[in-house]
């Protein structure tokens, strides 16, 4: 759908389509009656009949269903079922139109001006119906998924009233207003509306793109009206402050009357924030794409753009902070990248044939060693908004050096921007988390407070790709080159089959000793060196005897669950303490992965890590003791069938940020990385207040600080595997990294976004794999088809779930390097991080229906993990 800010095409032709049910208009007195209120227990469906379907030429439709009349004007308000491009989706909108006076019916033209909206971030489809009800506005989409609602349940409802300043409003028996839509204005405010403290205008994504992204707003704080993008922190790039604010105690809203947007702290009026012109007919203002706030007013035959608001503070297009896009430089209205630096290019356009598109970089940042970073300086670059960034103390008076050093230490910092007015070694310091447009002076110095200053930007660049350095550009190679590389390879070649005979020999021979090994420890009952080895391990968790355990759990006699190599019993220490016991059978499978749970996880201590309280050694005796997660597992909850044990939005966001924190800490923060290697809904507990800790380590490996990958056996859960496992799953070993782990964990966000296993047989066979299923929606731009709507609150935040889709994407990548570290991945779920826009989510390749690599979880495992979800 299309939400257009700029001049209307008004000049062309239109088009009026009615239906048959339309034979009941008699004149325009009687029209504005019947259209302007409604009852309680009316309901209308986005269908015709029994609608009124009004066509335009620009492709817009209007399915009405309310019509108010503007004063004596030849405009009306209307609400109904609005779209505009290929009329698939559609919103529930208030739009201004022009209205025959002698029948009440909108006119051939202009097209209508949207003034009002529901639910931009959720369209809904034909068929989708609005109704009133005692409890409010509910618009249900053709699925039975709430798009939006009035949340006004309880409040007695008893009539729908649309008002001649384009208000919506309920009101219940003693004619008093229980909601209204003036108190939650979308992107535009018409005359007589006012905008108060805690409410905000915020603009569409662009001119041809319904959906909000929540970057551009416009808001009231107790004495600035604010525009600006919803960063963290967020960046200003316009505040208009009244002369006489400090002469009162606060500004309570801002108001659009005829020649001002003015200001109140009372009943009365204070001061003018921003005047514009005297009104001859209707006007609404708008908060445009592109940052900009205009006014438009109805001018005989059309909607003409009569002022832009910010235009005296704003006198440019380079001050706007999306005008070129991310990392784009403005002069003079024209948009480029960033310049080559020694030949290396760090930075191309998104877009060679839309210039205003912004650009990305070449080599993604990372949060690595700075010494792998650089600051590629641009002199005679400032920022928007300089003027408005609340500085700290130790970044004003400080050096260009200073600057640079400080942004360099910081993995937030993308950019370090510093102006000064004659040396470098004295200016202010900016350090923006995410880079906007940057402007070029022409004259090389800008003007703030009546002061002229230089501007230099330092733009945070990664150095190197893959251990080696960015080529540059036009790098011209010779003509010995290709029988250099075909010599060298040939050579390479040899060596590589010679050392895979080699490894593959000595893995082998180590095969035959574990076997052989673990059948001796099987026969025979003398593993006392081993219990002892335990014992003596530094930091490990109480040793209990068999015997204790009994007492503990009452003779085993509350059983919390059961596997294919454990049961889970709770359990009560002596001093009242509730645990989870968890006795391991099978012990011919279980010895390794038991060894490898009490000494990783042993010494361990996060929040978002389960405690291992204990364990049990005993001859044929392994158990494990850990702290009671009351509210079990995370399968049970997002696997469920039944409303009851549906997690609402923020519960499922706070279960994937605790996740993260605790793979972060294991890759990350411990003496050495920690690869937990079995990631998936069973390995995550949930305590009482819903707090996520990642179990099991049963097939947990460590690594050095300075080691990269570790060669290992290949195990784990099929689904939740990262592609460098399953190609490897027919081989003893497999190289891998710490990014296994974060495959796994972008699996597991979908699963708790979807509410649904990775494999499910119980749907259609080709939506049965989940990866391959988000891959169809996402290229249909339909991601929000998958989101689980199991209760009200998901199904109102489903656009916030399809936006963390794509850190889910992020972590899918089918080239791991592609795939960000954990500490990159909370701040993308914090909001500080930028998800690339180049993501690839061809990740995985459908699962066979059969052969050795099936990737039902359900039915398979390559190596099983013996310690699934400890409760």
């Amino acid at each position: 759908m299309v939400l257009l800010c700029g001049l209307p095409s008004f000049f062309l032709s239109f088009s009026l389509m009615f239906l048959s049910s339309f034979s009941n208009f008699i004149d325009a007195q009687v029209q504005y009656e019947e259209y302007a209120t409604a009852a309680i227990s009316t309901r209308w469906v986005n269908t015709v009949p029994p609608v009124r379907l009004y066509l335009y030429a620009d492709g817009s439709l209007m399915r009405t269903i309310l019509l108010r009349g503007i004063g004596g004007s030849s405009l009306g308000y209307v609400g109904g079922f609005y779209c505009n491009g290929n009329c698939t989706t559609y919103v529930f909108a208030i739009c201004i139109v022009a209205v025959h006076t002698d029948s009440g019916i909108p006119a051939r033209s202009p097209s209508p001006q949207v003034v009002w909206s529901t639910n931009r971030n959720n369209p809904v489809k034909d068929g989708a119906t609005f109704e009133l009800s005692p409890d409010g506005l509910v618009l249900t989409d053709v699925d039975n998924i709430v798009a939006w609602s009035t949340n006004t349940s309880g409040k007695s409802v008893v009539r729908l009233n649309l008002t001649d300043s384009g208000n919506l409003v309920l009101v219940d028996k003693d004619n008093v207003t229980v909601w209204q839509s003036h108190d939650e204005p979308t992107d535009s405010l018409v005359l007589g509306q006012k905008l108060e403290k805690g409410q905000r205008l915020m603009a569409s994504v662009s001119e041809t793109n319904w959906p909000v992204d929540g970057m551009i707003t416009l808001s009231l704080n107790s004495i600035s009206l604010i525009a600006q993008l919803e960063t963290n922190p967020p960046q200003i790039y316009f505040k208009g402050t009244p002369d006489l604010y400090k002469e009162f105690p606060e500004i309570l809203y801002v108001e659009f009357v005829n020649g001002s947007l003015s200001w109140f702290s009372n009943s009365t009026s204070n001061g003018i924030f921003i005047s514009v012109p005297q009104a001859s007919s209707t006007q609404y203002m708008k908060l445009c794409s592109d940052g900009h706030l205009r006014l438009y007013e109805f001018m005989g035959s059309g909607w003409l753009e009569v002022a832009d608001l910010f235009e005296k503070e704003l006198s440019s297009d380079c001050d706007y902070p999306t005008v070129c896009g991310r990392y784009g430089i403005c002069s003079d209205g024209q948009c480029s990248c960033p310049a080559s630096s020694g030949g290396t290019s760090y930075f191309q356009q998104v877009n060679d044939t839309k210039p205003n598109l912004g650009c990305f970089e070449n080599v993604p940042l990372s949060c690595g060693a700075s010494k792998n970073q650089s600051l590629l300086e641009l002199e005679n670059v400032t920022y928007f908004g300089l003027k408005y960034f609340s500085l700290t103390e130790d970044l004003m008076d400080i050096s260009a050096s200073s600057c640079k050093e400080v942004c360099a230490k910081n993995c937030s910092c993308k950019a370090a921007i510093f102006w000064y007015e004659s040396e470098r070694t004295s200016g202010n310091c900016y350090l923006p988390t995410q880079v906007f447009s940057l402007i070029n002076i022409a004259q090389k110095r800008f003007s703030y407070n009546s002061t002229s200053y230089n501007s230099i930007a330092y733009l945070k660049v990664q150095n190197v790709a893959n251990g080696a350095p960015i080529p540059p550009v036009g790098n011209h190679t010779s003509n010995r080159l290709p029988v250099i590389l075909g010599s060298s390879l040939g050579a390479l070649f040899a060596m590589m089959i010679l050392i895979v005979a080699i490894v593959l020999f000595v893995q082998k021979r180590d095969e035959n000793q574990a076997e052989e090994a673990e059948e001796a420890y099987l026969d025979q009952d003398d593993n006392q060196a081993e219990e002892a080895y335990l014992d003596h391990v530094p930091g490990m968790p109480t040793s209990f005897s068999y015997d204790d355990l009994k007492t503990i759990t009452k003779e085993f006699s509350k059983k919390l669950g059961e596997g294919g190599f454990a049961s889970v019993f709770k359990g009560t220490l002596r001093d009242g303490t509730k645990v989870a016991v968890k006795r391991l059978k099978n012990l011919g499978q279980v010895k390794k992965s038991f060894q490898a749970e009490v000494e990783t996880i042993g010494s361990l201590h996060h929040m978002n890590l389960v405690t291992l309280v204990g364990f049990c050694d005993e001859k044929s005796h392994k158990l494990l003791i850990y702290e009671y997660m009351s509210n079990g597992s995370l399968d049970e909850w997002i696997f469920h069938r039944s409303s009851e044990r549906a997690l609402d939005w923020q519960q499922r966001k706070k279960i994937i940020l605790d996740i993260a924190k605790g793979l972060k800490y294991l890759h990350e923060d411990c003496r050495k990385k920690i690869l937990h290697l079995d990631i998936k809904p069973q390995n995550i507990l949930l305590d009482g207040n819903f707090n996520a800790k990642v179990a099991d380590f049963g097939l947990s490996k460590l690594i050095d600080k300075d080691q990269s990958q570790i060669n290992t056996t290949v195990g784990g859960t099929p689904g939740y595997m990262a592609l460098e496992l399953r190609s490897a799953a027919t081989v003893a070993t497999a190289a891998i990294t710490v990014k296994v782990d974060v495959y796994s964990f972008g699996v597991v966000i979908l699963e708790i976004l979807c509410g649904r296993k990775i494999f499910d047989r119980s749907v259609d066979e080709e939506d049965m794999y989940l990866l391959s299923l988000f891959k169809k929606k996402a290229e249909e731009e339909r991601l929000l088809d998958i989101v689980d709507k199991s209760n009200k609150d998901m199904q109102l935040n489903g656009p916030h779930a399809v936006n963390m889709m794509r850190i889910a994407a992020w972590c899918l990548q089918g080239d791991y390097k592609k795939r960000p570290p954990m500490s990159k991945v909370i701040m993308a779920l914090e909001g500080i991080e930028e998800v690339p826009e180049d993501l690839d989510y061809d990740f995985s390749a459908r699962p066979s229906s059969s052969g050795a690599m099936r990737l039902d979880p359900t039915t398979t495992t390559i190596q099983p993990s013996i310690l699934s979800g400890p409760r």
